[in-house]
């Protein structure tokens, strides 16, 4: 799971005139060494080799474009600065050496190369009882709202209702290029402040739910081994413990290294609720690296926004007020009712500028 951004935008690379010409050197000795990779037969006829040097010359060849583009444009900058019949045309073309620089630092620093990957989401009651459940299926529904409306598609994977008809828990899937680029900044604790349908008084109650974001992998990137896993077999449930199926037929996947345990229950079939059990854990590991591989860089670098770790409140949901802040870019909206019908565009985009923003800057430090 090599980082572009973390390979070539680490901090010894000062990003200055000299550090663009060092980070487009490294990049096209980066690019002509995958290619060679990728036509080596050794690597062509390994599956998981060919797919990792696939997906990182996939990762390369924008950043490449925009250095050939700059590379370009510093040379008819040079020629223009050496020919007086062209000297009026320095002054744009300057402009223009600029912007693909910034471009080209973006670019570099700020992939993640899970940003095109499908994600699982699993969201989870929290403080608050029967409002907490009620809230999670307000999430459930704003989110997949949201999905819809970028044209992605959803999954439901695994649901566990309350009495109330909210959500114990939900698991679900979201499928389309670039949907962890987009749902990644979920993740955390979502603070609901409002009225509960069966408070009597009147009274503000404040409910949680979690939401946790992975990126959905493959089984060549996450490779688990039959001895490393417990498998047990029972009759599915419904609310309240009931029994709903006479079959033992749910499955619950116990991943003995890490002690991380997935159940499903949904289907009928045992094989389809194994596959789902399997497509969650393949993310939670991957996601678990990802956590060990960015906790290492975080004395250089910060990964995240605000810093904070998933149980993190990052979002309160205010009600009586109409109000939305994202405590991570202190940012406050008034319109409640849109967001929760899907409308997020506008905090995804603040959030990405942040991180660009703290990308760029840890790389320049």
């Amino acid at each position: 799971m090599e980082n572009v951004g973390a390979t070539l935008g680490s901090p010894q690379y000062h990003v200055g005139v000299s550090g663009i010409e060092r980070l487009v050197d490294e990049l096209e000795r980066s690019y002509a060494e995958t290619q060679e990779r990728l036509a080596d037969p050794a690597v062509y006829n390994d599956h998981r080799q060919a797919a990792d040097a696939g997906r990182r010359l996939k990762e390369l060849e924008a950043p490449k474009r925009l250095a050939d583009q700059w590379l370009q444009a510093r040379a008819d900058l040079e020629d223009a600065r050496g020919d007086a019949e062209l000297a009026g045309m320095a002054g744009e073309l300057a402009a223009e050496v600029e912007r693909l620089e910034e471009e080209l630092k973006l670019a570099l620093v700020e992939r993640d190369p899970a940003d095109e990957k499908d994600v699982i989401v699993e969201i989870r009651q929290g403080v608050g009882g029967d409002e907490a459940a009620l809230w999670a299926g307000d999430l459930y529904r704003m989110l997949t709202r949201y999905a819809e409306r970028l044209r992605f598609k959803t999954e439901i994977l695994s649901t566990s209702e309350n009495e109330t008809g909210g959500f114990k828990e939900v698991v679900f899937a979201v499928k389309g290029q670039g949907a962890f680029s987009v749902f990644k900044y979920e993740g955390g604790t979502h603070r609901v402040q409002r009225v509960p349908e069966t408070e009597s008084q009147g009274r503000i109650h404040t409910s949680t739910a979690t939401v946790a974001v992975m990126p959905e992998v493959e089984d060549v990137e996450i490779e688990i081994e039959e001895k490393d896993l417990k498998v047990d077999v029972m009759r599915s449930t419904g609310p309240g413990g009931q029994s709903v199926n006479t079959t033992d037929s749910a499955v619950r996947v116990t991943h003995l290294p890490t002690g991380i345990v997935v159940a499903m229950q949904d289907e009928k079939s045992q094989l389809q609720n194994r596959q789902k059990a399997m497509r969650v854990l393949r993310a939670r590991l991957y996601e678990a690296e990802r956590d060990k591989q960015q906790a290492a860089l975080a004395a250089t670098r910060r990964s995240q926004i605000g810093g904070g770790e998933r149980a993190e409140k990052i979002r309160t949901y205010n009600f009586p007020e109409n109000r939305l802040t994202d405590h991570r870019i202190k940012l406050t909206t008034h319109r409640l009712d849109q967001v929760l019908g899907g409308e997020l565009d506008e905090y995804t985009q603040a959030l990405r500028a942040e991180e660009q923003r703290q990308a760029l800057a840890a790389a320049s430090a």
